[in-house]
């Protein structure tokens, strides 16, 4: 019997180019964000757009729900332009994405993509006539669409057509069943709609986004069961702070766990004050940690006890990540492979010597009581004891002199 722990599966996916970004088809998970600016302000607009693209945000969404928006994405470009920001721009439309396209052109040629909520459009002859006229727009721009469908905003007419038969069943399903197999057919029949207007299969994403974890998993299951298109991932309404992050990250894992997803999203409520950019440090967490992949080297630190009451390994393995998050511009450029380096800081004898072992290079500090000596582990071996005041130091130093030995020249 194998002791190795099965890693995520896959789910063959069409691949979907979005500006410099191939979403699905193989290619690794991408991470994207929304700005919260107003679109109307551009200058104020791409500076967030920048400050998330060099959080890690590979696509940056915006609203454009006005004329004044809509007017304003060309001299968005421009200003990214200007500060070297190449991030791909998603324009999300709802109500009039079909008018603002028509009046403004420039704005779907600045556009690297578009998203439409088909429940968003209309009803009815109207809603067809208006989803076909952005479908249209989008094969004129040759852009691919995202079609997202949020439980909250659900076309009607799906939902009423579902829970008619539903009715007549001999034995009805629950009604959150039914409004869940709403949610999955007005995406899929959408996107075949979209196909027969003339956009390529190989330009559409779908997402069906919902605010309950449970929901979310079951809704994403069934989509990937009926269709290979790409798919987005994220909860509608995740909230604010360690619940929106929790939540979030419950439903993801087990869906990318399961190869389910090809791009992501956080949708965090920020706390006052809170840099907008914290949805995209969760999402490169995610999927680092599920070994999807790797963007900065890993701290490992245990969470102190009783053997730890100087704070001392915590304010290193805190100098530790702060000084490799400095050091991995020049790394990445220098040091291929480094993102995945492990990096232990242990507080006492306990897990220290064995959890440094284990990490690419570690260091197990002196718990209460302990002898004041550090030992340093790397691959695996004892290399180097440090003892005194300059420990911190030390250590900084032989880190850096082991990503040179480790990852260079390769």
């Amino acid at each position: 019997m194998s002791d190795s722990v099965p890693g995520p599966v896959s789910r063959t996916t069409r691949a979907v180019r979005v500006g410099g970004v191939t979403i699905g088809g193989g290619h690794p998970v991408a991470i994207q964000s929304m700005t919260n600016t107003d679109t109307a302000e551009p200058v104020a607009t791409a500076i967030q757009v920048r400050q998330l693209a060099e959080a890690g945000s590979e696509l940056v969404r915006i609203t454009v729900n006005s004329e004044e928006a809509a007017a304003a994405v060309p001299r968005i470009r421009e200003e990214m332009e200007r500060m070297g920001v190449t991030v791909p721009l998603v324009g999300d439309f709802h109500f009039n994405g079909h008018k603002l396209l028509e009046q403004e052109p420039a704005c779907g040629e600045a556009l690297d993509k578009f998203r439409i909520n088909p429940g968003n459009v209309g009803r009815g002859v109207r809603r067809d006539d208006n989803f076909a006229r952005f479908i249209e727009h989008a094969c004129h721009f040759d852009r691919p669409v995202r079609i997202g469908v949020n439980w909250g905003s659900l076309d009607p007419t799906v939902l009423e057509r579902l829970m008619d038969a539903n009715a007549a069943r001999p034995e009805p399903l629950p009604p959150e069943a039914v409004m869940r197999d709403a949610v999955v057919t007005s995406a899929v029949e959408s996107a075949a709609r979209a196909e027969e207007l003339g956009l390529g299969g190989d330009r559409i994403i779908l997402s069906c986004k919902m605010s309950g974890v449970q929901d979310l998993i079951a809704v994403y299951r069934d989509l990937a069961s009926r269709c290979d298109y790409p798919l987005h991932l994220g909860l509608t309404e995740a909230g604010m702070g360690t619940k929106g992050i929790v939540a979030s990250t419950t439903a993801l894992s087990v869906l990318l766990q399961e190869g389910i997803g090809d791009t992501i999203r956080i949708s965090l409520t920020p706390e006052p004050g809170e840099p907008r950019t914290k949805e995209v440090e969760v999402a490169r967490q995610i999927l680092q940690s599920l070994e999807l992949r790797n963007f900065a080297p890993a701290v490992v630190a245990c969470p102190g006890c009783g053997r730890t009451t100087s704070t001392y390994f915590q304010e290193l393995a805190r100098d530790i990540e702060a000084y490799m998050g400095e050091r991995m511009p020049q790394w990445r450029q220098e040091y291929p492979g480094v993102e995945g380096m492990t990096v232990a800081v242990m507080g006492c004898v306990v897990n220290g010597p064995g959890e440094s072992r284990h990490a690419d290079i570690g260091i197990s500090l002196p718990g209460t009581g302990e002898t004041p000596v550090a030992p340093v582990y790397e691959d695996g071996e004892k290399t180097v004891t440090l003892k005194g005041e300059r420990i911190a130091e030390e250590f900084q130093q032989r880190l850096e002199a082991y990503v040179h030995y480790r990852f260079g020249d390769r």
